[in-house]
């Protein structure tokens, strides 16, 4: 069997030349002798391996020098610890819960402090971003938290929330390097990588300089504090050495294709041939109001529960995987990251309309 089209939401699909670099250096990287999973962090090789990946990121982000790069480990979920512990000085912080993983790192907050939820879309199940030009951000808040792109539910903000000043905190797992951003709106931009960018295991920070500080909260592990880690370029322990590798290699991939303008325009085109078809189809429903619509994920429903299954158990056969939605949503969902060609977007297309012939 070749390959197949796969909408995982994560881990998901890698560009292929990617992988075959990795495959073709998997024995002897660079002429070392050995793999890079076999190699030393400390080692000169590894050294430039994971400086040069930090730089082809500052580049295609165009990271200010005031803002460090960390390689971690723990994924998005300990940063929804790790943030309250850097951050939250004065036990404040606000929250706009926009799914499941805004909700969760809510909750988590609430462990560390007064955390408050001052926005959400939770009543008509997340299927629209609230209006955050004017929230109720307390005066003592540390931060206000997004997840501007919501993965299972498919919403994207468009337009920043107005923090009134206050630091911006923003898991950005799902919309990672999918469209140019402007860093310094942002106090924290983190991501899980193993949706657009490398395989599961490393998550990676943007965080301003001055926000990293001895001054965390008390009990707070070396390991959780952003300083020990920023003080030694991702290397205090041994970090996912080999995620890092292929993220690194993404990188270079991106650059190569013209870097993140050129990566939007794509991710808008694929996107619109899948909403078009949506919004003209009689079997087929997206579940997302138009103007908040996500480029990378895209939910969609035929309103019966068993054609549901039908559609994803017919949709295996022929070659695409990874349709099921969520578990707590049910129903379908596209993920359309980076490194999915838009022939693959166009085939699901062109499966979708038989199906709906074949089961109008």
């Amino acid at each position: 069997m070749g390959r197949v089209y796969n909408f995982s939401a994560g881990p998901a699909v890698l560009p292929e030349e990617v992988l075959k670099e990795a495959a073709e250096e998997m024995l002897d990287y660079k002429g070392t002798g050995m793999s890079v999973m076999e190699m030393s962090h400390r080692s000169k090789a590894y050294e430039e391996i994971i400086q040069t990946a930090e730089q082809d990121l500052r580049d295609l982000l165009n990271i200010p020098d005031d803002y460090e790069v960390l390689f971690l480990q723990g994924g998005a979920h300990q940063q929804f610890a790790m943030v309250p512990m850097n951050l939250m000085k004065n036990k404040v912080a606000d929250y706009i819960v926009t799914g499941q993983w805004a909700k969760k790192a809510f909750k988590e907050a609430q462990i560390f402090g007064n955390a408050k939820c001052i926005a959400s879309s939770e009543d008509k199940t997340f299927s629209y971003i609230p209006d955050c030009s004017d929230l109720p951000i307390d005066d003592d808040a540390d931060y206000v938290y997004i997840c501007e792109n919501n993965t299972i539910y498919g919403t994207k903000f468009k337009t920043l929330p107005n923090t009134k000043g206050k630091v911006l905190v923003s898991d950005v797992s799902s919309c990672f390097l999918s469209e140019p951003v402007d860093i310094t709106k942002y106090g924290i931009m983190y991501g899980g990588v193993q949706k657009n960018v490398g395989p599961a295991g490393v998550v990676i920070v943007i965080i301003r300089k001055d926000l990293i500080t001895e001054d965390t909260l008390p009990y707070t592990p070396t390991m959780l504090k952003y300083k020990t880690h920023a003080d030694a370029h991702s290397l205090y322990n041994t970090p996912p050495a080999y995620g890092i590798y292929i993220c690194g290699k993404v990188f270079k991939w991106l650059k190569k294709m013209g870097g993140l303008e050129v990566m939007k325009q794509k991710n808008e085109e694929k996107a619109k041939i899948l909403y078009d078809f949506l919004d003209s189809s009689k079997l087929f429903k997206g579940t997302v109001v138009k103007e908040d619509r996500s480029l990378m994920n895209v939910p969609f429903v035929t309103g019966d529960a068993d054609l549901d299954a039908k559609f994803i158990k017919e949709a295996k056969a022929a070659g695409f995987e990874n349709l099921k939605g969520h578990r707590s949503v049910g129903g379908m969902r596209a993920s359309i990251y980076n490194a999915m060609p838009k022939e693959g977007v166009v085939a699901l297309v062109e499966f979708m309309k038989k199906f709906e012939e074949e089961n109008a």
